[in-house]
């Protein structure tokens, strides 16, 4: 059975997208039946293009991407969501959004990142960010697919994905 991950920030522009793509792009690499999917409270309608480019960069194709509600998985016919990691910075006082979906409530879980688009130095500054973010995120999922998700019960998924958190 597929686990589904919601991957959300605010605007589901930037790191919601590079974790959406950095897990689908890794289990898909070692052949695990996991899907991630992203989404925003208040989504900006556009992909930030420093994400597409660390994202394609590291050869992940993100034709099919775009900038979406949360509402998407609250609806009849989403994806039965298994994990929800909400990925915004709350060091930064920035709004993390709270998600109340769906059928059977998935594990929640807070993996904050720093912002990458309000990196300074220019575009080269912002391109060294998100790359370092989306390795970031990636050193995180790929320790989300180490574990072994469809034997353990959500309390124990809740302690290894906080454990994740801090590491």
């Amino acid at each position: 059975m597929t686990t589904h991950v919601l991957i959300l920030c605010t605007h589901n522009s930037a790191r919601s997208v590079l974790s959406e793509g950095m897990l689908n792009h890794l289990a898909k690499k070692l052949g695990k039946d996991v899907k991630a999917h992203s989404a925003g409270s208040a989504p900006s309608g556009r992909l930030n293009p420093f994400a597409i480019e660390a994202l394609n960069n590291a050869g992940i194709d993100t034709a099919a991407y775009r900038s979406k509600s949360w509402d998407e998985f609250s609806t009849d016919g989403a994806p039965p969501l298994s994990i929800v990691i909400t990925v915004c910075d709350s060091a930064a006082a920035e709004a993390c959004p709270v998600f109340f979906g769906g059928k059977g409530q998935p594990v929640k879980v807070h993996w904050g990142y720093p912002d990458p688009s309000n990196a300074e130095g220019g575009d080269e500054g912002k391109r060294r960010a998100f790359e370092l973010t989306r390795q970031a995120i990636g050193y995180k999922m790929l320790q989300l697919l180490a574990l072994p998700l469809d034997t353990m019960d959500q309390g124990a998924l809740l302690a290894a994905l906080n454990g994740i958190a801090r590491s």
